[in-house]
């Protein structure tokens, strides 16, 4: 048997590549939408890609499971659990096959078994692998959002994110009857391939460790330990980090299908002259360029989404799928980078970018800064607010007492919560977030905006007082 996993770190995601060395025959579980990066490992395996599958209707990224079947002419198998709400829209397409709990995908003498294990998602599944030449019991299980290294899969999201009423609560409690059916009916050694590490917002404190077993986690998981469903109902709904605005939009397209375009668009540069026609009309445009490229000075009205790691979960959470983006950026390789990543998450209307040309001839915003001490002192001695746009988890876990807490994706919304009688000190854990805080306050009109320098983290080294 062959077995290769695929990583991507900005959506904290994990795909795999199950191979028969008899058969040559190879499936591909949670492929994301590079799905070139499957052709070719195959390829240099010697394998056929013959079965693409998915483990639920994913929320976090656009799923690669159609474009990948299709191009390789391998039959795509889906989920047939859940109710009628939670069905693929493109089911009934001629190399599709649904399957339920107790069904088996074959890949030449490697067998994987369907096991219903809904929680996370009414549809989701698991696949447990026994390679049948080596050993009749099973070797490992893809877990998906199901079982993580550490945690389980959040079972809100089709009530925050998707926005489907009492939701929440009733996949908790299947998350947990899913949990006691699959340590009852599997051995402690199985291995856990799941989909996702630390970083995701599919959980809430899920460990870097890319693979566990069974009988690890049922000591060491305190989603496997708990034995009372009314316990794990309540520490698991709370304390979730905020779900990106754009899980919604996942969810919806990769129940009804993903577009298949082959790849992610050339954009290219545009004349610097359109700019200001750009910024005029109210387009969205993300300045991508790094934090400190930033701090020197960005025009008002861009959105500065530095591209970086968390670049995928921020575009997603603030640029728009239903109008073009513009992009503001100091190379092609840059801009490259950033295209790729909002592909990724389905935002494939890119209409160009601009170089560093347009900042010639501009009032540019400066970015201030200021310490965590004079922060601190200047708080005190009530000469400015401090907002912290932490997530909920971190906010709780200590704050600065007194400041205004707004996560960094409600900020837009929730605008009319600041006072214009003082400037802001803005912070979040670091220093990624604060800067896009910073840029979103300009582009409604505030520059009295200060970014606090090393954020939270240096807050804290400081020895200043936190609230709990």
């Amino acid at each position: 048997m062959i077995l290769k996993r695929f990583y991507d770190d900005k959506l904290a995601q994990a795909s795999f590549l199950v191979g028969c060395v008899r058969t040559r025959e190879a499936a591909i579980i949670d492929p994301n939408r590079e799905v070139g990066a499957y052709v070719e490992a195959a390829a240099v395996e010697g394998l056929r890609i013959t079965a693409v599958t998915e483990t639920h209707i994913h929320a976090d990224f656009l799923s690669g499971s159609r474009e990948l079947a299709e191009r390789t002419g391998a039959t795509l198998y889906l989920s047939d659990e859940g109710d009628a709400d939670w069905k693929y829209g493109f089911a009934d397409q001629p190399n599709v096959r649904l399957v339920k709990d107790g069904d088996s995908i074959r890949v030449g003498k490697v067998r994987l078994d369907v096991m219903k294990t809904p929680g996370h998602t009414p549809e989701h599944i698991s696949f447990i692998l026994t390679d049948e030449p080596a050993c009749a019991e099973p070797l490992c299980a893809f877990t998906g959002d199901f079982i993580f290294v550490g945690d389980v899969g959040r079972p809100d999201l089709l009530e925050t994110a998707a926005g489907i009423k009492g939701t929440m609560e009733k996949g908790a409690r299947g998350l947990f009857e899913s949990l006691q059916r699959f340590k009852a009916k599997l051995p402690n050694d199985l291995i856990l391939w799941p989909s996702h590490g630390s970083g995701s917002a599919c959980g809430k404190s899920l460990g870097g460790v890319p693979v566990s077993t069974l009988g690890y986690e049922k000591k060491a998981n305190w989603a496997v330990k708990v034995l009372d469903e009314t316990e794990f109902v309540g520490r698991v709904l709370d304390g979730q980090p905020e779900p990106p605005a754009y899980f919604k939009q996942m969810k919806r397209m990769n129940k009804e299908g993903p577009s298949v375009i082959d790849g992610p668009a050339q954009v290219h540069l545009l004349p610097s002259q359109l700019f200001s026609d750009v910024i005029g009309s109210g387009e969205f445009v993300a300045d991508v360029r790094s934090v400190g490229e930033f701090h020197k000075g960005f025009i008002p009205g861009t959105i500065g989404i530095p591209n970086g790691k968390s670049f995928t979960n921020w575009i997603g959470w603030l640029a728009p799928y239903d109008r073009p983006i513009y992009l503001v950026a100091t190379s092609q390789e840059e801009v490259d980078a950033a295209v790729r990543d909002m592909y990724m998450i389905g935002l494939d209307h890119v209409a160009g970018w601009f170089g560093p040309e347009v900042f010639g001839g501009r009032n540019l915003v400066t970015m201030g800064q200021i310490s965590p001490v004079e922060m601190a002192r200047r708080f005190a001695a009530g000469e400015l607010d401090v907002l912290d746009v932490r997530g909920t988890g971190e906010f709780r876990e200590g704050h600065v007492s007194g400041a205004i807490h707004i996560p960094l994706g409600y900020l837009e919304s929730r605008l009319g919560e600041l006072s214009f009688d003082r400037p802001i000190a803005i912070h979040c854990q670091t220093g990624y977030r604060s800067s896009i805080g910073a840029s979103l306050l300009a582009k409604q009109g505030r520059f009295d905006v200060f970014d606090v320098v090393g954020g939270f983290e240096a807050y804290l080294c400081e020895g200043l007082p936190v609230e709990i």
